[in-house]
Formats: C-alpha cells, structure tokens, sequence
C-alpha cells in the first residue's frame, strides 16, 4: 500500500478524456495559428526585401510606398505574434510591448505632410505667394512673389487652383477610373506607360467640367481681361505641385500659348490632362511622386507677343564659375527650351551693372510666334536678322539685373523664362532653383585634352550635363525607337526633346545635333546625372547606329570604341532617391523594421527583452515557433482515441489524423485506412518514397557484427531512465490536402517532418529534423553527417547540433516539394538501423553516395 502510494505521487496525473470533434479542434487550431504565422513571416521577408532595394536607391518609390510597407510590417509582426501565443498556449508581453513602442515612433514622425489648401477655384496674383504652393503649383507661387515682393514685371492673369483641380477630378468617379488604369502600369515598360497615359488623358479631355469650376473660370477672365483691346489670348501653364522646385519637371506638363477664350476650357483639360503623359507619369515615378500627390493648378497668363525671348541662369549649371548665362531667340521660347533652334549665348558677370564677358551668335533661321486667330505658328527670320544679335547689350544687362535680384530673393541660383514684347518691355514668365551639379575641375581639365590613339568622332557640342558615358549608340527618329531603346545605351537624335525622360534610367549619355544648356532636356540630364552633349551639329551622320563609342561630356567630344582613361573619370550615379524627402523618410522607417539584433538561436541572449526592431520580433517568433509545432506530435500521442492506423508494408506503427481534406470520405468508416484513401498532397508524396520496392522496407539491413555488438552494449550499458525511442513505437501523421506534420519513429531514430504543399509557390516548405540512435556518439556523428551530405546535395538548407540534424527547403513549385518529400520518405527508411553500418569514417560517403545513386540496399556495384 505505502509503496504503490508513493507511486502515485511520481505518476502524471491523467489528462481530462476529450471528445474526438474537441481534440480535432485543438489539432487544427495549432495547425491554422502555425500557417498564419508561416504567412506572416514569409510577407515580411517580402517587405524586408523590397525596403532593402528601395534603399539601394536605384528603383522609384513614392510616399505610398512608404507608407503601405510600414503598415504591411507593423501588421504582420502582430499578426505574428497573436498565432504564436494561440499555438504556444502562453502570452509574450514584451514582444508586444516592442511592437507598440515601434507604432509610436513612426506615429510620432511627421509624414510629409501639405500645407492649408485654399477652398477657392480662383486666385489673383495679387494675392499669391511662395508660401501657396499647395494651392496653385510652383509655377504660380513663384510668379506671385516675384510681383509682390520682388517687384518685377510678369502678364496680367490669375491662378486656377489645386481645388479646382481635385474638384474635377473627384467628378463622375474619374480619381476610381485613373486608379484602375494606372494598375497597367509597368514603369519599366515603357510601352505600357505610353497606352496608360493616353488612356487616361483621353478619359480627362472628353470628361465634362462641373459647372461651378467652369463659370468660375470665365467669370475671372472677363473680370482680369475684358479691358484689354481685342482680339485678345491668354497663355494656360501648368502649375503642378512640386513644379518650378528642388524637382523642375522641365517640360514634363503642357502649356498651350494663344489661346482664344473660346477655347479656354477645352485646353484647361488638356493642361490637367497633361498630368498623365508618359513623360509626366515616367518623371513622378523616378523621382519618388506618387499618384495621391500630384496634383494641378493652371496659370491663366495675358500673352505676351514676344519679339525675343529665352532662358537665363543666374549661375553656371555646373560649373565653379559664377556668372550668368542668357540664351536668346527671335520670337517666342518653346524652340529655346525644346532645343528646336540653337540660341543666342551671353555669358555676363555679377557685377553691378552686369557686363558681358562673351557673346555667341547663332544662325537663326526660324522662329515661332502667335497666330492671329490663336495658338502658335512657324515663320522665317528675315535674312538680315537671322545672323544677328537678338539682344542689345543693355537687355542683355537688364535681364541680367533681373536674374541677380531673383537669386538673392530665393537664396538660390535661378532658372528664369523672359519674353521682351514688341514694345522693349520685359516679362518673367516664370523662375525655379536651378539644379548644380558640381564637377571635379582637375577631372574636367584632364579631360579637355584630346587623347591620342583613340579615333575623334566628332567635337565641339555643348557640355549639358557632364560625365562620361560608353556603350552601343542607339539613333532615336520615333516614339518606336524610343520605346526599344536598350539598357545602357547611348542615345542619339535631332533635337533635345524632353520626351527622352522616358530612359534616361537607362541611357549611359544623351547626343543631338541641336539643343542648349538651358533647355529642359538639359535640366532633365542634369537631374537624372546622365552626361549630355548637345549641339554637335553631326551627331546623327557622324555616329552609326549600333557603333560602341565613349562620349566625353567634359570636353564635348565623342570617342571610336572604348576609351579606359576617360571610363576611370566615370563617376557612380549617386541615384536620385537618395536625395528626396521621401527617401529619408523611407530610411528613418527603416531602422524600425530592418536591423537584426538577434542572430544566434544558442545565445543566452535569445530573448524577447533584446529585440529591438520587427526583424527581431520575427526572427524570434519563428525560431521558436517550430519547438511549438514538433510538441504537436506529443499531443498526438496522447491523443490516440481520434487517429486511424495506417495498413501498409511500413516498418512503422503509423497513425493519422486528418484536420480535413487529407483522407477520401469512406475512411472514416473504419479504425485503419489504406494509402489509397489517402489525399493529402504532402502525405502521398512522403508515402511514394517509403514505399519504394527498391528500399525493401521490410527486409532487414545487412549489418556487420561489429557495428551490431556495438549498438548492443550501447544499450545494455546505459541507464535505465535513459529516453532512447525504440522500434514499435506509435508514428504519428497529421494532415490535411495540402498539410503533414509527421512524427516517426523507426528503429531508434526519431524524425519530424512539417510541410505544407499547395499551388502558390511562396507559400510552400519543408522542414525537416532528424535525432536519436542506439550506436555510440561516434557512430551517431557519422551518421548525421552522412544525413547531413544527402540532404546538401538535394538543394536542402542543413544545419546539424549533436544527434540532431535540421533541414529547411521553401519557396519552390509543388511539383518540386512532392519531389523532396518523395526523397525524405526513402530517407527515413534507408537511415533504419545505420548506426550499425557506421563502422568506419568512409561510411559516411559511402552511404551518402549509395543513397544518391539510388543504391538503397548497399549492394557492391556489379
């Protein structure tokens, strides 16, 4: 009595008996908290790695990107760590903690955020600032602070605001229309940008204007215009936000110059329209802009009848020199800034008054101007003029006068657009910060000397935007040429159209015949850091298409071949992103989700207390989690009473239970089942390879006596409390049609397998654990190394501790899991017993090799 007692007390008290549907219950809410977790897990590897190359720098990104991956992370890290407390059956407080300390950082940091719109559809600029961009674009807000602060002259006009903007946009479901149409969209196809944008712009153009915007629009130009002598025009320019600042978007939009009132609101869509050309679209999404942050204003201008006009720099774009540069043609600028004619140069100094330095004349020979009844038309410069001068030496001075007091108003160098009308009188029509790129000046003075063996193709062209680039020339003549132009080419044309924004990604230089430095193919060159030579007269008749030639946008010559001196001169592109508001934000997100702190599993500093980051959160949850899902397998053990047996030649005593789907519906109908009722994906792959007849599962290993005396005293000798798995006991296989977790035990090993098997690659896995035996530690190291090189050699990721060898294989097509499963189903089998084949080192590569060329019962070869 006193001793059976005393038994009771070391005895484990027995578990409450549970239903078949409760314990059922149990198995599948592990099994779903475990996939969830899985899930979870393989998503935030995804975003880790999309952070990662974003941060690179060298791929567009724009705030939403920013802003969904944040909150991708921050979900999924919860998610975490809910299914790993619902499989465990245990809370984890500090991770949750970390994970809420995290929120709070990236809510307390300020996402870059607009300013106050005006609720207004129009506004004069008498009441504009630079402070209202916002609300009417850069164009316009620099236009109103150059009238009311800096006090120079620019056209009568108003402003159509970003309210007026949204307003027709948010019309007739257009925003939900252009969101599903900008779904085509690849920008690293340049084909689909081009379909998306003229889809879209159609969309824009035919849509009706709400009434409220439209009288809006006419009421403020009969207020502003109706006292000017007719027949009058109005010039509509685009104003986008983020237009005219730190990003120009030089060209990118449409302006629409004459236009008759008539006209006014069918070219008012046409400028919002212009929003979504493929340029417009291409630009905003390089440089990190996305959808819900564009937006435009339109500057309804009176038109000036420019006799001369042009674009001046108040500094050198990328020079140390500081002087300023004029470039002037006859009649109206977009043949200056579309690189159509190549203009007058002026070059003049900082002093007061400014004087000029050097001038260069230009053949002139056509110039654009305003028809009489609207919009623009091409004439010829009479023949006297067309060598001449378009400037006197005092406008040249004046407008240099200008271009210092924009400079020292905007605390920056100055892109500037002047028109002079008939009269003499001179208009801004518009400023921006001029983008610098500083070169190195021991570089440029290296490279302006000609190098010797290395053939001259052509020199002389206008130095854009400096650097050196190599590669094929490639001849652009049309939007078709445009579309296939290759990575890493050299891009070869008439004229300097800013359409070319298209590739500049992937263009290694820029070289036209005609063009400026200071039109906006230029700008753009110089944003994109893409070396640019312009003006070369003979680019397209000099340069064969296909020809590799080394373009030196130093010295403005253009090399045979490749040139190694001037490719050691080549700077790295420092890309773009790195210099945006919403690449900063992007990296200061960063340091919350990627930095991995907890890198060894062993360490006694494997804790939740040492993360940090939601790399870290994950990294721990899914280590541990795996401990988790192997105790199911002891669950299963305990809970016999809702499993079937499993008839089949198996050396194992195999029970299964079905969490759904794995068995056909007549198997329940009986206490065993039969392989085929079987179907489960994963469970019939891992029963092909155990069943092989090659294997002869149920024959017994050919062993030597040796490794057999071995095992024996092994056993004989050890403690009697020793927990050494012994052939005979109960294997368990949980299913499901896509799920196994499989707990055997053959001989004295025991495996674990867990794996999941269903259609969406990403989803799928394999891991595998290995441990036990009855030899020696000798012999069991043997054997897992030799487990460990056959499993190597199957593409397996394979870690090995001890006895215990852990294999991980995921991410691959079915067909290709059910192959690696086929293969541990004969692994599990060939490893019975191979304690006692472990006599000698060899052994380990001779049962490796065996096993691999499929030898499975260790026959000598022959």
């Amino acid at each position: 009595m006193l001793i059976g007692r005393i038994k009771s007390l070391f005895q484990p008290k027995r578990k409450a008996k549970l239903s078949r549907d409760d314990i059922q219950a149990i198995f599948r809410t592990k099994y779903v908290n475990f996939k969830i977790l899985l899930d979870s897990n393989s998503e935030l590897l995804k975003i880790i790695s999309e952070i990662e190359e974003k941060l690179r720098g060298e791929t567009v990104f724009g705030m939403s990107f920013v802003r969904s991956q944040t909150l991708r992370a921050l979900f999924h890290a919860g998610r975490m760590i809910r299914s790993f407390e619902s499989l465990s059956g245990r809370s984890f407080p500090t991770l949750s903690e970390v994970l809420d300390q995290i929120h709070h950082i990236i809510q307390q940091e300020q996402d870059i955020q607009p300013a106050q719109k005006t609720s207004e559809y129009i506004l004069p600029y008498d009441q504009i600032t630079k402070k209202m961009t916002e609300s009417v674009g850069g164009k316009s807000a620099n236009l109103g602070e150059i009238m009311n602060h800096v006090h120079l002259p620019i056209p009568r006009g108003f402003a159509i605001t970003t309210t007026a903007f949204e307003g027709f946009i948010q019309s007739k479901g257009l925003v939900e229309e252009i969101r599903k149409r900008k779904m085509e969209l690849d920008i690293i196809a340049p084909e689909t940008i081009v379909s998306v944008s003229e889809s879209i712009q159609q969309l824009l153009t035919q849509a009706e204007l709400p009434e409220e915007i439209e009288s809006a629009i006419l009421n403020a130009y009969h207020l502003v215009f109706d006292s000017i002598p007719k027949p009058f025009f109005v010039a509509l320019r685009s104003s986008a936000i983020g237009e005219d600042s730190q990003m120009s978007f030089a060209g990118q939009y449409l302006s629409v110059l004459n236009v008759p009132q008539e006209n006014i609101i069918q070219e008012y869509k046409r400028v919002i329209a212009s929003l979504f050309t493929a340029r417009a679209i291409s630009y905003r999404q390089h440089m990190g802009i996305p959808f819900e942050d564009a937006a435009m204003s339109v500057a309804c201008l009176e038109m000036v009848p420019a006799n001369v006009s042009g674009v001046m720099y108040s500094s050198h774009p990328f020079t140390h020199e500081d002087n300023i540069i004029i470039q002037a043609v006859w009649g109206l600028g977009p043949y200056v800034v579309d690189g159509i004619i190549t203009p007058d140069s002026y070059t003049l100094s900082k002093c007061d008054p400014p004087q000029i330095l050097e001038m260069k004349t230009s053949c002139k020979s056509v110039k654009l101007v305003s028809g009489k009844k609207g919009y623009l038309v091409e004439e010829p410069v009479d023949v006297d003029l067309q060598n001449q001068p378009c400037l006197t030496r005092e406008q040249a001075s004046l407008l240099a006068s200008y271009a210092l007091r924009l400079e020292t108003h905007f605390q920056c160098p100055q892109d500037i657009e002047w028109a002079i009308n008939a009269d003499g009188r001179i208009r801004i029509l518009q400023t921006r910060p001029l983008r610098k790129n500083q070169i190195n000046a021991e570089g440029c003075l290296t490279s302006s000397e000609l190098l010797p063996g290395h053939t001259v193709i052509l020199e002389g062209g206008s130095v854009a935007s400096p650097g050196v680039g190599y590669g094929p020339a490639y001849h652009v003549r049309s939007e078709a040429d445009l579309m296939a132009f290759p990575e890493g080419g050299i891009l070869i044309a008439s004229y300097s159209y800013p359409q070319y924004v298209l590739v500049m990604q992937k263009a290694q230089a820029l070289v036209t015949d005609f063009g400026s430095i200071t039109g906006h193919m230029a700008s753009l060159a110089r944003e994109f850091k893409v070396p640019a030579l312009l003006n070369t007269k003979t680019a397209t008749t000099s340069i064969e298409h296909g020809e590799i030639i080394t373009v030196d946008a130093y010295s403005g010559r253009v090399y045979q071949g490749k040139v190694d001196k001037l490719l050691e001169m080549r700077i790295e592109k420092k890309w773009f992103m790195q210099d945006t508001p919403v690449y900063n934000l992007l990296r200061k997100r960063a340091d919350l989700i990627l930095p991995l702190n907890l890198v060894d599993p062993k360490s006694a500093q494997f804790i939740p207390d040492n993360c940090k980051t939601i790399h870290d959160i994950m990294r721990y949850i899914h280590e541990k989690s795996y401990g988790e899902v192997f105790q199911i397998s002891d669950m299963a053990s305990d809970r016999g009473s809702m499993s079937v047996r499993l008839k089949a030649r198996l050396p194992l005593d195999l029970y299964i239970i079905d969490l759904g789907n794995g068995m056909s519906e007549d198997a329940f109908q009986s206490s065993t089942v039969t392989v085929d009722q079987i179907t489960s994906v994963p469970f019939n792959a891992l029963l092909r390879g155990m069943l092989r007849k090659d294997l002869k599962a149920m024959e017994p290993r050919p062993i030597e006596l040796k490794g057999l005396f071995s095992v024996m005293s092994q056993q004989m000798l050890a403690p009697p409390n020793r927990n050494t798995e012994r052939f005979g006991d109960k294997s368990y296989a949980i299913i499901s049609d896509k799920y196994l977790n499989f707990s055997s035990r053959v001989g004295y090993h025991y495996s674990i397998l867990d794996t999941y098997c269903g259609q969406t690659p990403t989803k799928n896995y394999i891991n595998f654990q290995f441990k036990g035996g009855a030899a020696d530690d000798v012999r069991k190291n043997r054997r897992v190394r030799a487990i460990e090189k056959i499993l190597g050699a199957l593409g397996f990721l394979v870690e090995s501790q001890g006895d215990r060898v852990t294999a991980r294989f995921a991410k691959e097509q079915p067909a290709v899991i059910e192959e690696k499963l086929d293969y541990i189903g004969r692994l599990l089998l060939f490893t019975r017993q191979m304690d006692m084949l472990m006599t000698t080192e060899s052994s380990v590569n001779h049962l490796a090799e065996c096993f691999l060329q499929g030898n499975y019962s260790l026959e000598p070869k022959g």
